[in-house]
């Protein structure tokens, strides 16, 4: 979620290199294997940061990846997740509001509003898809996300599936940036940058998914029980935590 507009060029260029030849193979390798599951009840698109004037590339490669996911069935429902953490907009709505624009039924749109980190971004959609009643889940973002955050769910055992962006597709799609209200994103009072906050250090550690509240249930090992017992909510105690679009 967190990937600054000059970093994320930089992944571009690389994308053109060897390196970058083996990520698509990797996501597109990932996507056959994971549309074979299809259709999901939903899929969990992380955000990214809205400069309140236009989308960034990234919001456009996510965001039309997501419908065209849903208009080809792959997916009944869409989580958008992210809160406002680098401006003062949800980035979860701000996605959602375009992924309407686009096509997709409000009433099959859902934000998660939490999350600061891109393992948050999985975790608390995965536990909202749950809480919503949705038993099939899978990741869909792009290629460079999808290569460090399937060792993330791989490392926890979680029951999520891999639809990642397959780029020669998404060269046969119009990306244009569809014409969307956005004033119910804005954070008006209060809002305080994540970067002003915390430092570097302690950025990365939220990026490594060192600040997760997890669910007892979820932790499969007991090795990760011992270790996040100050973090983690016992069976006993869960409670939803639902947030849909409005």
């Amino acid at each position: 979620m967190r990937i600054a507009n000059s970093f994320f060029l930089l992944i571009v260029c690389l994308l053109f290199t060897s390196c970058g030849k083996m990520l698509y193979r990797s996501a597109a390798k990932a996507f056959t294997k994971g549309a074979k599951e299809a259709p999901y009840d939903a899929i969990i698109v992380p955000g990214f940061p809205y400069n309140g004037q236009k989308w960034d590339m990234v919001h456009q490669l996510r965001i039309h990846w997501a419908y065209y996911l849903y208009s080809k069935g792959y997916t009944k429902n869409v989580i958008f997740s992210g809160g406002a953490v680098a401006t003062p907009y949800i980035e979860a709505r701000v996605m959602a509001n375009y992924a309407e624009a686009l096509g997709i039924p409000r009433e099959h749109l859902f934000t998660e509003e939490k999350a600061q980190h891109s393992t948050e971004n999985v975790y608390y959609s995965y536990r909202l898809a749950k809480d919503l009643g949705f038993s099939k889940i899978a990741l869909s973002t792009d290629p460079i996300q999808t290569s460090y955050m399937k060792k993330f769910i791989k490392k926890y055992e979680l029951p999520i599936g891999l639809l990642p962006t397959v780029i020669d597709t998404v060269k046969t799609i119009n990306v244009y940036e569809p014409k969307a209200d956005h004033s119910n994103a804005l954070v008006k009072e209060g809002f305080v940058k994540l970067s002003d906050k915390e430092g570097f250090f302690k950025r990365f550690r939220g990026t490594m998914g060192k600040y997760i509240v997890w669910h007892e249930e979820d932790l499969k090992k007991a090795k990760y029980r011992r270790k996040y017992k100050d973090r983690m909510i016992p069976s006993s105690e869960q409670t939803g935590n639902n947030k849909s679009v409005q």
